[in-house]
């Protein structure tokens, strides 16, 4: 086994072929960064991204549930176990997202707390020394990742510099390059690869290049699974970054191009049932209103009740009025009633891309 090596790469990563698909990357990007700043209430398409994220991010480790049992397990937290991992991921996403928010930085123990929140323990820096990662249909090892702790720590305490530090290398590159070496340091036992795509999105807010956590690549990597694994371990074996720098590259540009269209979607949808409410209950509009039906895809008495500073009476008849005019369907999960914002789900459901 070759031995990882600690940041920076001793490489070149100016090619005529990264730079090409750099120049498309920040294209789309700096396109996406522009126009988020038109969306009236961010947290609408933050929440929306991260729950995509983590129902994508949590299937390529085999984790499969559907949007209505995520969303089952957000209302209630009694759903079933997938669900609740996915939203584990989600809740994991969005500490990391206030901690940089906070500290303008990230640390190796915020990364040891998001793990520990997905996984739901505190296992932490794995000690075993007998981790290996193998071929899931031949059962062949593939590589074998530090094992010695002193070693992971060291690795780690380098990846966590690297991060928070400035170089002459492109931020999407070393964005990459992190990636890469995260998960060849593989530091946990279990979690290793929906933390590092935590990571990704949290660099990329980090760095400014885009201002809410609002794109994740895990859908593109499973519908590019054998790539992603192939140029990972081919960096590794190889000494060359390249291939899998430019599918990171592809990666980050696809899925602007698509959370840019969703953007899109979003902000036509919140105009049209603004203008609904307006014509078909003037009474009660306001875009307090607005965001407090955009912020989750569904909503209680007591979430209008606190966002609009009502009585419990008022909220609740508010509530009432809304589905009887098709702009809010109901539903009984438990003993709870909750309030769908239909078209919001539907929406984000079919943009799941």
């Amino acid at each position: 086994m070759s031995k990882l090596n600690k940041l920076p790469v001793n490489q070149d990563l100016n090619s005529y072929d990264i730079l090409k698909q750099l120049i498309k990357t920040h294209q789309a990007l700096a396109e996406l960064k522009g126009f988020s700043g038109v969306i009236p209430n961010k947290y609408i398409l933050i929440n929306a991204a991260m729950i995509n994220e983590a129902k994508n991010s949590s299937e390529i480790e085999n984790i499969v549930t559907t949007h209505d049992e995520i969303y089952k397990a957000m209302s209630l937290n009694n759903s079933n176990k997938s669900a609740k991992e996915v939203v584990n991921y989600k809740e994991a996403l969005w500490y990391g997202y206030q901690f940089i928010k906070e500290n303008e930085y990230l640390s190796l123990n915020a990364i040891i707390k998001i793990q520990s929140i997905i996984e739901s323990n505190d296992a932490g820096i794995r000690k075993a020394s007998d981790m290996v990662l193998r071929n899931m249909k031949t059962g062949e090892v593939v590589y074998e990742p530090p094992g010695n702790f002193d070693e992971i720590m060291e690795l780690l305490n380098n990846l966590e510099t690297y991060i928070n530090e400035k170089d002459d290398l492109d931020e999407l590159i070393r964005m990459a390059i992190i990636h890469y070496q995260f998960e060849s340091i593989h530091p946990f036992y279990d979690g290793n690869g929906r933390t590092g795509r935590i990571i990704n999105v949290l660099y990329l807010t980090l760095k400014g290049l885009i201002d809410a956590p609002i794109i994740y690549i895990s859908k593109y990597i499973n519908k590019n699974k054998g790539n992603y694994y192939r140029y990972l371990q081919e960096s590794r074996t190889q000494d060359n970054l390249e291939p899998f720098i430019i599918y990171m590259l592809k990666a980050v540009e696809e899925t602007s191009i698509n959370t840019l269209k969703l953007m899109k979607e979003m902000i036509n949808l919140i105009e049209d049932i603004g203008l609904e409410i307006k014509e078909k209950l003037p009474k009660i509009y306001s875009k307090e209103l607005i965001n407090v039906l955009f912020y989750e895809f569904y909503t209680k008495i007591s979430y209008v009740e606190s966002g609009l500073s009502i009585s419990r009476k008022t909220a609740s008849t508010y509530l009432i009025q809304l589905e009887e005019k098709g702009i809010l369907t109901s539903k009984m999960v438990g003993r709870d009633k909750i309030y769908m914002n239909q078209r919001l789900y539907d929406l984000v459901k079919y943009m799941d891309f």
